[in-house]
């Protein structure tokens, strides 16, 4: 059995207006990843994944260079303790 973690990322870059939110839903749901996403007012776009380490490494490395028309300029994890609070994974707006 893999390890369960949890995840809070913060990505910048050229990521807002280019389906990034849900293009991270997209990929967060193939890799039975659970949490949320959402932009946030300076420009960047915040995020917590949970999940089975191997899982949410793999899509820690997608945000990396994020969908076709994303930027991607620097991405930054803290690892927090995982909760197992959601069942599945959201858009906040």
């Amino acid at each position: 059995m893999s390890d369960k973690v949890r995840a809070r990322v913060n990505i910048r870059g050229w990521v807002q207006g280019v389906a990034f939110r849900y293009k991270t839903k997209s990929a967060a749901c193939e890799h039975q990843v659970n949490g949320w996403v959402r932009n946030r007012a300076d420009g960047s776009v915040e995020a917590v994944f949970e999940g089975d380490k191997e899982q949410v490494d793999a899509l820690l490395t997608w945000c990396e260079k994020g969908p076709k028309m994303a930027v991607v300029k620097e991405v930054k994890v803290s690892w927090e303790t995982f909760t197992g609070e959601f069942s599945e994974f959201d858009i906040r707006f």
